[in-house]
């Protein structure tokens, strides 16, 4: 048996194959995944930047909106993010250096941010169990992976390319989120120094089909096309995010849509976050994306204030707003209607 099971792998609880992706940030919200939920759907919510507590919440919240509408039994998931290991002594200056670059208002990093990794994962084994769990930025732990099949959860690892899949397979997780280059936001590259590479989710899945695990397609989903074409190529689902930008329902700032409607284009970009990430091109990132470190969380801690400042006002040239290859495609519709428009 493969480190980290507890038995005969089972399917992924999908009702139609066509998930909500887990935008975090404040993007996809419980209404967002309580609304796609009602179309027929699922979804992962976000537990990425937050805390226990947060988290927490924000599951009451989804819960109570799911009884509302009496599916208190469907399926959803949650998305973790696996903590990066940081070298303060080799990091520090290249860290420091792009802070003051960026002016008295940037944020101080913080070296021992785990994300509060340990706390959301003793929230979803003992408190609060959900049916999926992924994770990205890299494999967690493989007693993580026993604790999470313990009390009946899936498990499932973002990768994208073949080592990374055959990392994840041998923890004897339960399946694959198969990230294109073309998605939005954080590539889900486990090595954060790491150059992404340029495949889509489309030339990935065949090459991961040997290691028979259900995955999840996700990347440059804009059309009812996409989808069909992904499904075609081996996914048992796909993984919308961008497509969903615009809804009502998402948490999506008023400068992020504003960018939606005025930008020209998507780049995979490090100026945010220190991570690679694709986003809309705004001057932001053509002024800082060339002295930005591969540290991450500690760039996404100095850039932070600057964003969040520039958000409150408006200001959508200094936000990561980020967006998949097809963010021209996302309507200003209910989550429901998007849905539908997508589901084969």
């Amino acid at each position: 048996m493969t480190a980290g099971t507890t038995g005969p792998r089972r399917p992924l609880p999908l009702r139609l194959p066509l998930l909500v992706a887990p935008m975090a940030g404040g993007v996809t919200t419980p209404e967002l995944v309580a609304a796609v939920c009602a179309a027929g759907g699922s979804g992962f919510l976000p537990g990425g930047y937050l805390t226990a507590e947060q988290l927490g919440h924000n599951l009451a919240r989804l819960d109570e909106l799911l009884d509302e509408q009496a599916m208190a039994a469907v399926p959803y998931g949650v998305n973790l993010f696996v903590p990066t290991p940081s070298d303060r002594q080799r990091d520090a200056t290249a860290v420091l250096d792009y802070a003051d670059r960026l002016g008295e208002q940037a944020g101080q990093p913080r070296w021992n941010d785990d994300d509060h990794y340990t706390e959301k994962l003793h929230l979803l084994v003992e408190e609060h169990p959900v049916k999926m769990v992924s994770f990205t930025f890299g494999c967690p732990r493989p007693e993580d992976v026993q604790a999470l099949h313990q009390v009946g959860t899936r498990v499932l690892v973002t990768v994208t390319d073949r080592d990374e899949a055959q990392a994840a397979a041998g923890l004897g997780v339960d399946g694959l989120v198969v990230q294109g280059f073309d998605a939005g936001g954080h590539r889900g590259t486990h090595d954060v120094a790491k150059a992404p590479n340029h495949r889509d989710a489309l030339a990935l899945l065949p090459e991961l089909s040997h290691l028979d695990l259900p995955m999840v397609a996700a990347g440059g989903v804009a059309t009812r096309g996409d989808v069909q074409r992904l499904l075609a190529a081996g996914a048992v689902a796909v993984q919308a995010g961008t497509a969903f930008l615009r809804c009502p329902e998402a948490g999506t700032s008023p400068a992020h849509r504003e960018l939606l409607s005025t930008a020209h284009g998507t780049r995979v970009t490090r100026a945010f976050s220190g991570r690679p990430a694709r986003g809309l091109v705004n001057d932001f990132m053509e002024r800082h994306e060339d002295f930005a470190p591969s540290v991450y969380p500690q760039v996404d801690q100095v850039t932070k204030p600057l964003r969040a400042a520039a958000a409150s006002r408006g200001d959508s040239s200094q936000i990561s707003g980020w967006a998949g290859a097809g963010w021209s495609a996302a309507q200003d519709l209910p989550a429901g209607e998007v849905f539908a428009s997508l589901l084969p």
